[in-house]
């Protein structure tokens, strides 16, 4: 929105609440931000911007002969939307320049705005290079009074350091040292937070402090919630813009939760919170506002806006739409406004809402009182006297050629009042004198709700007349209509402790439960008491009872089950052996060494019965013996299915006419010793382990339970035992995968790679598991993976053997197994 002038205002307001940046697909220029959610409160205060340079033009008596212009940005709430525009006020959107040497006076030579604390906090940093003024008329940050890092940064609005002052002022009136505290998690929340902590140490303390969530994530406002509703105090001050604070009433009002709010400025006037579904809550909420003014024909003005077709005042015609529910283009129309489309003849003055309601100005007349400190900066700059100026060689600013910089010095000496008897001034850091109005939140008989004005804090006046309140005007929302107590807890019941807040005066103590497995029985306990090792607390933390011993046992679901399982596959095995014992002379029980076949079915009965040792209350022998037998009998396993595999490429080897010999390397005592031999070095292992670091039985007593535990002894010992299984394992899948395909009716390599896949994957997945498995948890885990692997190598191998001698003796044939007649289907 924009006007041309001899010298051009610039301007940046929070106009659109959203915004959507299009994707960049870095190939073509990038589109245009696009903003939506049209805030009309945001939308008067740039036309009040508009209206006071109309009316300063108007002026004979202020810059005569010198018309001024504007140009303003909508910020839409979003910082690099904002940082683009005060760039393009400052230096132009014109692609080249006719000057070369870049002279003359700037497209601006200062700008209004912006709202938002962050925003200004980024823009004055980079303006301040320039030395180029920025008049903010709602950035309350006590950051920005740093003289240092923002030397052109001006501001129409107080300081957040004195609204915290405004508000101990409010608190020591009433007798409140006992706050709640809770703030935006943003630069106006924070610092408001560091002025607040270091103000209400002189005469009192905070309850409690909590920041807001940026995400709005509910499960972090219930907690704060829970903070509230636990502590004594019933008064909470709340440092917030409306949008982080929202989130947070409506849980408010979902819980049924009453306190005395102190609103900051940011939200105490805020309409989203004036209605009906708070005011059960919120009614009695004192707050400080922004001082209220009066602007004499501002509604008229307002009222008299037309939209036009020039693209540079595109924001009017966003307005009109928005106002009416209509769209200029046709098109538009028929899809989301049912066919509206806007004439520019629409009656504004039918209208009833907040951009024509001028009874509670206070951001607009901020901007007011902004752009005429300018103006009236501008005019003592164009009335300096030749030979009598504040430059170099008490020189004047030339007219045709005004710097930035040099209106800078004016601005920061302006002293003017307004037509509504404001005294208007900068101190040494840019802040404007702190005058506030008190708000409360009155419940009307139509079952609304309003701010009322009660009182007013002018840090202008002697200490005695700072605070101006007229209690007969305030609503409570407590029991006889009276201020709430906010006093500190003489005493805290059981299973509660007292407690400060670090960095705080001991004045007052809250009362917060103890930790689990502490407990506090007597009501001056300032401390809470830890439970001996083998006690926990009770349920109301105010005795310790003894804890609960947990361990694997056969006498619970899971042990019975595990244990029914093992015997289970213990029997299973039996039932094999007895099979294979009993056709022991047919082909299919002698193919591949019959001998390894016994061997391996005698070790899985061992695998199976050797999960028994994890079941029970944990003792020497027992945790001595789990890990060993369990890594001898499946190294005992594996190695025959090894030394099998290898005895299938050994035949197969021994049938070709380069390979004659190669049986003779792999008869029966070499199966035997190989086996022996590999079975010897895991038992090498476990005695090593067992006699240097050997796993003992542990009381585990970190949690609510004694957990009885075998603690391995040696992590490196019980490593070493996977780990040597694991290698066996590997070097058996590796081998029968790489003869799962040779020539043989009856190749026992295929069932061997499918046995040793499911081990290696069983054992793989156990070791994480194992790892995050508590308590008696963990011995099941590692039963699981006993039983799993042991069922996996039992049927892989011998369930298609079993399957040929029980229900296809035919196939159990030398022929049959060597391929030379077809078996019968």
């Amino acid at each position: 929105m924009q006007r041309e002038g001899d010298i051009v205002l610039g301007g940046l307001f929070e106009i659109n609440l959203l915004s959507v940046f299009p994707e960049l697909s870095f190939r073509t220029k990038p589109e245009q931000p696009w903003c939506h959610k049209f805030d009309v409160e945001g939308f008067q205060a740039a036309q009040t911007m508009a209206f006071a340079i109309e009316e300063i033009n108007r002026n004979p008596n202020l810059l005569p002969n010198v018309t001024l212009g504007y140009r303003i940005y909508d910020n839409c709430v979003k910082l690099g939307v904002a940082f683009r525009a005060a760039t393009s006020l400052i230096s132009g959107t014109e692609s080249s320049v006719s000057s070369l040497n870049c002279s003359g006076t700037p497209p601006v030579l200062a700008i209004v705005g912006d709202p938002l604390t962050t925003h200004s906090i980024a823009i004055s940093s980079v303006l301040s290079l320039f030395r180029v003024p920025m008049v903010s008329f709602f950035a309350t940050c006590s950051c920005m009074s740093d003289r240092r890092r923002y030397p052109s940064f001006f501001r129409t609005i107080p300081s957040d350091a004195f609204q915290v002052r405004a508000m101990m002022q409010i608190l020591k009136h009433f007798g409140w040292t006992w706050v709640g505290l809770i703030v935006s998690n943003d630069d106006y929340g924070l610092n408001a937070a560091q002025s607040f902590h270091q103000d209400i140490s002189e005469f009192g303390c905070v309850a409690f402090y909590e920041i807001l969530p940026k995400d709005n994530d509910i499960t972090e406002i219930r907690r704060i919630m829970g903070v509230i509703q636990r502590s004594t105090s019933n008064v909470v001050v709340v440092f917030s813009t409306a949008s982080y604070l929202l989130p947070l009433m409506d849980e408010v009002a979902q819980q049924n939760v009453t306190r005395q709010w102190i609103a900051s400025e940011a939200w105490s006037t805020s309409p989203m919170f004036l209605t009906p579904r708070l005011l059960p809550f919120l009614k009695g909420t004192l707050g400080i506002a922004i001082r209220r003014g009066e602007i004499e024909g501002l509604r008229e003005f307002l009222l008299s806006l037309q939209p036009d077709n020039d693209p540079n005042n595109g924001l009017v015609r966003e307005f009109w739409e928005d106002m009416f529910d209509c769209r200029f283009k046709a098109e538009e129309a028929e899809i989301q406004t049912e066919g509206r489309v806007c004439t520019g003849n629409e009656d504004l003055t039918a209208t009833d809402n907040a951009y024509s309601d001028v009874s509670e100005l206070r951001p607009s007349y901020n901007v007011y009182k902004a752009v005429y400190a300018l103006a009236h900066a501008l005019h003592n700059l164009l009335n300096c006297v030749p030979g009598q100026g504040p430059f170099t060689g008490h020189n004047c600013a030339s007219h045709h050629d005004i710097q930035p910089w040099q209106l800078l010095h004016y601005l920061q000496n302006v002293n003017f009042t307004t037509t509504f008897g404001d005294q208007v001034s900068f101190d040494e850091n840019g802040d404007a004198l702190a005058i506030y109005d008190i708000m409360n939140f009155h419940a009307m008989p139509d079952g609304t709700m309003r701010a009322r004005t009660v009182g007013v804090i002018d840090e202008s006046q002697p200490s005695d007349k700072v605070l101006s309140l007229d209690e007969e005007k305030i609503f409570w929302n407590f029991k006889s209509n009276s201020p709430p107590q906010s006093v500190c807890s003489d005493s805290c019941s059981p299973g509660t402790r007292k407690a400060t807040k670090k960095g705080l005066p001991i004045c007052c103590f809250d009362c917060i439960p103890c930790a689990d497995g502490e407990i506090s029985s007597a009501a001056d306990s300032v401390e809470c008491f830890t439970c001996p090792e083998e006690f926990w607390s009770s349920a109301e933390k105010d005795h310790c009872v003894p804890k609960d011993v947990e361990f694997l046992s056969y006498e619970d679901a899971l042990g019975i089950s595990l244990t029914a399982i093992s015997l289970l596959g213990a029997c299973a095995c039996a039932g094999v052996l007895a099979v294979f014992a009993h056709h022991r002379h047919t082909p299919v029980v002698r193919a591949n060494n019959s001998e390894l076949s016994f061997l391996i079915l005698m070790s899985l009965k061992l695998c199976f019965l050797c999960a028994l040792l994890f079941i029970g209350q944990p003792r020497l022998w027992t945790c001595q013996l789990r890990h060993a037998v369990f890594g001898i009998s499946f190294v005992l396993c594996v190695s025959s299915i090894l030394v099998k595999t290898m005895v299938v490429v050994a035949v197969f080897k021994a049938s070709q006419p380069e390979g004659q010999g190669a049986m003779k390397w792999f008869g029966a005592p070499q199966q035997r010793g190989t086996v022996l031999i590999l079975t010897a070095l895991q038992v090498a292992i476990c005695t090593i382990w067992l006699t240097t670091a050997s796993p003992v039985p542990f009381k585990n007593t970190q949690s609510s339970k004694i957990v009885f535990e075998c603690a391995v002894g040696s992590m490196a010992g019980f490593a070493t035992l996977l780990g040597y299984i694991g290698l066996l394992a590997a070097v058996s899948f590796l081998l029968a995968f790489l003869a799962r395909n040779l020539p043989d009716n009856f190749n026992e390599a295929k069932f061997i790679t499918f046995s040793m896949l499911i081990f290696c994957a069983v054992w793989i997945a156990f070791i994480p598991v194992y790892v995050s498995s508590p308590g008696k948890y963990a011995d099941a885990v590692e039963i699981f993976a006993i039983l799993a692997s042991s069922f996996g190598l039992l049927i892989s191998i011998f369930a298609p053997k079993c399957y040929i001698i029980l229900l296809h003796p035919e196939r159990n044939t030398k022929k049959a197994i060597m391929g030379r007649i077809p078996a019968k289907k």
